[in-house]
């Protein structure tokens, strides 16, 4: 057992006081740090929510105008064409989109599930309406090589005029090779 004087215990005491002063100091800094950090966290856990409702108007928005674009050019060249949708989904914290062709309910993958020429026309529409989408605006002119080869010659004539009539429509010019005849619209130069 240690024996200490009356003044060494008081000065081990005032030690302590100022240690325990110290903490208590440091506890309160730490409280009033974490408080700020809490509501830096709440405040940018709404600043994300905002965006993530942003980006959802954006997406919408993309989606009526893409898929209006590609829809329309499928129902000017196909008799019972599929519907156009771009669908979104959030993965692993982003967003990602699956292109969908539908009809009647039956929900078609665009690149596995669909024949007769229809990926062609919605390749063609896809570019079309990002020329159209995009700001600030591009040049208005779209450089085709065989667009259309795979779609069946009982299309071919719609394909023309849906051509000649997206030119007319959105003003621009459309440039294309093909070795298909009824696909041959305006100026043709032959090589």
């Amino acid at each position: 057992m240690i024996n200490m004087t009356l003044e060494q215990e008081e000065e081990a005491v005032g030690r302590l006081e100022v240690q325990l002063k110290l903490l208590e100091r440091t506890v309160e800094e730490e409280t009033k740090a974490k408080g700020k950090a809490e509501r830096v966290l709440c405040r940018t856990q709404d600043a994300q929510e905002i965006l993530q409702l942003l980006a959802q108007a954006v997406q919408q928005q993309a989606h009526q105008k893409i898929s209006g674009v590609v829809s329309s050019c499928l129902s000017a060249v196909f008799d019972d064409p599929y519907e156009f949708r771009v669908q979104f989904d959030r993965k692993r914290g982003r967003t990602e989109a699956s292109l969908q062709f539908v009809r009647q309910e039956l929900v078609v993958d665009p690149l596995t599930a669909s024949g007769g020429g229809i990926v062609d026309v919605a390749a063609f529409a896809l570019r079309a309406a990002c020329l159209m989408l995009h700001r600030p605006r591009l040049s208005k002119i779209i450089l085709l090589d065989e667009p259309f080869k795979f779609v069946s010659a009982q299309y071919r004539e719609n394909v023309r005029t849906m051509l000649e009539e997206l030119a007319k429509d959105m003003g621009i010019q459309i440039i294309q090779v093909t070795h298909i005849e009824e696909l041959e619209t305006g100026k043709v130069i032959e090589l």
